[in-house]
């Protein structure tokens, strides 16, 4: 701005006429400056859960199309909770069909299939759309709303019903066909992918965003680029991306940031951008994501962070975004562990557990995904704040989601895997004379919850495989060797003091004597943490 004033000083003696479209400038610098200043109070607004609808309701769950039914599935008696942002998703399913009213996309009004249900055609027949009426909700009752874009959703590689009409006329921009999978990725719906290098498909993105900006009073977009991982073809064939797909998609990013300031500065408002990434700086750069670099030039405004898997300790993810001023939000998205394991692991104590940890990482806020509870489901009123979680029942496992997830993606992607992994999908075989160890974090702090009158009760669980007399396992939690354990079916338990638990990391360490023939398996490990109340 002062090279601004500097300027007109200089020509005004020479070059009047030419003050007034420098001064015109001026007043859009000025401007700009203040947007962005609004802009950045607003990536720091109070957020202590994002909850990400996937928007599905209109296509499956409404039995009629008015404002009321779309609210009441998922949205009416979150206010007062501790969700602060809503962030929406429109579908976006197969890269162009919307349940909102699309005028450069396909608005997504068929009835076939899995669309039986279907009513985004009468909202749109009343002048409304289940955007609009999220966005009116926000407004009456102060919940941010921002419009969520899955970058990449495949859903239609299997779902014939939702594939869009664009994609059978430009088959030269999708990664392959039904009958022809891309090689490099085990997911096989992302033939039906679209590749980022090619400038139509990143010119299609693009408007896409710019009509929900110019449309809608939304308090900002989402770029998710979890749904799905893939977004160029070396990708989807197996190999990483370079500085050329980093760059386009760079320019992308840049471009979507240009966009809604101008928009902003047109409705006096800004709006934020918001992006859903991995959690590993390698992992995106190998799949096209230059997060660093658009941190570092100011693109986004925050940043959620793990999907189907985490790769990286929260910390790192709050170090990398706050170098910037980038809030980071950890992304507590359903577990994909098969069986029993993943359904114990969707349980609201393990929530409270998972959520803890990250509030002790650091983390911005909480941001839920596929976590379709009811509105009046206590988890909304708790994942949100760590004093009222420090003194819940909760359930710490090694690892929440298998790291399996990694390798579909991308291949050899589990080398980004940063964070112990023991769970069904990656057990640990004991033998004679080798030792295994493995951390369990805990959020809670056992001391201080006796000291205010607490009474924890601890169980650590072991499920073992392959064992044939319980004597023949020792396991040491923190260096100390637990007793009297129990054994029932596969699962031993131990009953730990409180004390010998720290807030933190903690050390198991599993073996077997040297003479034992056994070679157990620990298929699993978790703590339970349940508190009594003082007389």
């Amino acid at each position: 701005m002062l090279s601004c004033l500097a300027y007109i000083t200089a020509v005004a003696p020479f070059a009047t006429a030419s003050v007034a479209p420098v001064a015109a400038k001026l007043d859009q610098a000025v401007a700009l400056e203040s947007l962005r200043r609004a802009r950045r109070e607003a990536a720091h607004r109070k957020r202590r859960v994002i909850y990400n609808n996937d928007g599905n309701e209109p296509v499956y769950y409404c039995s009629k199309a008015t404002p009321e039914e779309l609210l009441r599935i998922r949205t009416t008696g979150l206010e007062g909770s501790h969700v602060d942002s809503i962030f929406y998703c429109t579908w976006s399913s197969g890269f162009g069909l919307f349940t909102h009213n699309t005028q450069v996309g396909e608005v997504l009004t068929g009835t076939d299939g899995i669309l039986a249900k279907n009513q985004t055609a009468g909202f749109i027949a009343q002048g409304t759309d289940p955007l609009q009426i999220l966005v009116n909700f926000g407004k009456r009752n102060g919940i941010e709303v921002f419009w969520s874009m899955r970058m990449n959703d495949v859903h239609d590689g299997e779902y014939p019903e939702i594939f869009p009409r664009w994609k059978t006329e430009h088959p030269e921009c999708l990664f392959g066909t039904k009958e022809s999978k891309p090689k490099g990725i085990r997911d096989g719906r992302m033939w039906a992918g679209v590749d980022f290098g090619r400038s139509e498909v990143r010119e299609r993105a693009y408007r896409f965003i710019e009509e929900v900006c110019e449309n809608y009073d939304v308090d900002g977009i989402e770029l998710d680029f979890c749904r799905h991982y893939t977004f160029f073809r070396c990708h989807a064939a197996g190999y990483p991306c370079g500085k050329e797909e980093l760059d386009q998609m760079t320019g992308l990013v840049r471009r979507v940031r240009l966009m809604t300031e101008a928009v902003g500065l047109r409705r006096g408002r800004p709006i934020l951008v918001g992006v859903r990434v991995p959690d590993s700086v390698g992992y995106c750069e190998a799949t096209g994501l230059d997060i660093t670099r658009w941190l570092d030039e100011g693109l986004v405004d925050l940043m959620a962070v793990s999907d189907y898997f985490q790769l990286s300790p929260w910390q790192e993810s709050v170090a990398l975004g706050h170098r910037y001023g980038v809030p980071v939000y950890a992304g507590l998205s359903e577990s994909r562990i098969r069986g029993d394991a993943g359904k114990q692991r969707n349980r609201l104590e393990v929530y409270r557990a998972r959520a803890l940890n990250a509030w002790n990482a650091g983390v911005d806020g909480i941001y839920t995904f596929n976590l379709f509870w009811k509105p009046d489901h206590a988890v909304w009123r708790e994942l949100g704040d760590p004093e009222v979680l420090r003194r819940m029942d909760k359930m710490y496992y090694v690892a929440y989601r298998g790291p399996s997830y990694a390798g579909i993606y991308l291949k050899d992607g589990e080398r980004f895997v940063h964070i112990p992994t023991l769970c069904p999908e990656r057990p640990v075989t004991v033998k004679a004379g080798q030792p295994q160890a493995t951390t369990l974090t805990v959020g809670d702090d056992l001391a201080a919850a006796q000291a205010a009158g607490l009474k924890p009760d601890l169980r650590l669980c072991l499920q073992v495989d392959k064992l044939t007399a319980m004597e023949e396992l020792v396991v040491k939690l923190n260096g100390q060797v637990l007793a009297e354990g129990m054994l029932a079916e596969d699962w031993i338990e131990y009953r730990p003091a409180p004390d010998l638990v720290k807030l933190g990391d903690n050390v198991v360490e599993m073996s077997v004597a040297p003479d034992s023939g056994d070679a157990p398996v620990i298929q699993d490990l978790q703590l339970r943490v349940s508190f009594g109340k003082s007389p």
